[in-house]
């Protein structure tokens, strides 16, 4: 007990300070070559954060493991909107940016509608067997592009709030980027190999394990960028990551997956899926909720229209807590 138990501290330590050498370091890179946070979010924080699950799903392709390579992002992203923004908004209220409220949650929201009818053939065109064809992985890949293309549209774009930041050197922000990058993958794959063997020493099922602590270890890197961001007020970088996340697992490590091996899709993740998208429309929702309650209760304040507070964090907590609890109990039926 005593190893697991250090792996899993040891792992959160990393972690800790993983995330805030790479929130310091993408953040100095963005104002140093002139993009906003946001862009950073979207794109290179995203990219690296997904990291977990991109590994997880090529191994699962390539030894034929469908269950494993589609259960592992529609579980990343539950867990990255409803857990990691709740956490997040709780710790500090999340300003987000008119353009992803507009833009980028919906595409987001898109790209959940899409994989749930492109996985379910057999009650979309009628097929004895579902599964996502290598086709269906090229139009992910397709919609992959597309969105990249649109986040270099917004790297010319200044950040809303305008106001100036400390800056580090180029070079010690690119070292403590790749350091924290690092830091995140390490304690990432110690915290979750300590909590695995902790929970089975304790007799808890290995299929249970999967579905809770493997789930959200694959997430712990985006949990502890997006709370460093929250804490450090890079709000942009908070929503940004998790946002951009669920988009490159999709469209990019999904689509991956599926052009290496067509992956067979079981009828009983649907209910998950169904999560997965009622959990884009929650926050679609609540983010517009602060622009409402401004306009209605706080219409002298100068307050951005779109916020997460955090009772709203609290809410995307609940839901997920309410979730972990179905699981649980749909496992030991």
């Amino acid at each position: 007990m005593i190893t697991p138990l250090l792996s899993l501290v040891g792992g959160f330590i990393l972690l800790i300070k993983g995330a805030d050498w790479l929130v310091e370091g993408a953040s100095s890179i963005a104002r140093r070559i002139g993009v906003s946070d946001l862009v950073i979010g979207l794109t290179v924080v995203s990219f690296g954060t997904s990291a977990p699950e991109l590994i997880v799903n090529i191994v699962a392709s390539f030894q034929g493991s469908a269950d494993i390579a589609i259960g592992n992002i529609v579980g990343s992203n539950i867990s990255n909107t409803l857990l990691i923004l709740g956490i997040s908004a709780l710790i500090a209220p999340l300003a987000v940016q008119r353009s992803t409220v507009l833009k980028e949650i919906p595409l987001m929201l898109l790209a959940s509608l899409t994989l749930l009818i492109m996985a379910n053939d057999s009650i979309v065109d009628g097929y004895q067997l579902s599964e996502l064809s290598r086709s269906d992985g090229l139009a992910f890949l397709g919609f992959f592009i597309i969105f990249i293309y649109y986040t270099f549209g917004l790297a010319s774009l200044k950040q809303e709030d305008g106001h100036t930041k400390e800056t580090k050197p180029i070079w010690l922000a690119l070292v403590m980027f790749i350091v924290g990058l690092i830091g995140l993958g390490v304690g990432g794959n110690w915290a979750v190999n300590g909590a695995t063997a902790i929970a089975l020493s304790l007799g808890i099922s290995e299929a249970l394990v999967g579905l809770t602590i493997v789930a959200v270890g694959t997430s712990l890197p985006e949990l502890a960028a997006s709370s460093v961001a929250a804490y450090k007020g890079n709000t942009d970088i908070a929503v940004g990551n998790v946002v951009g996340s669920n988009i490159f697992n999709i469209f990019w490590i999904l689509g991956l997956s599926a052009v290496i091996k067509p992956l067979p899709f079981q009828p009983a993740i649907n209910a998950d899926l169904l999560v997965v998208v009622a959990s884009a429309i929650l926050l679609f929702f609540l983010v517009h909720n602060g622009q409402l309650h401004r306009r209605l209760f706080v219409w002298w304040k100068q307050e951005r229209d779109y916020i997460i507070r955090k009772w709203e964090g609290a809410v995307l907590l609940l839901c997920y807590v309410t979730y972990i609890a179905y699981i649980v109990w749909r496992d030991m039926q």
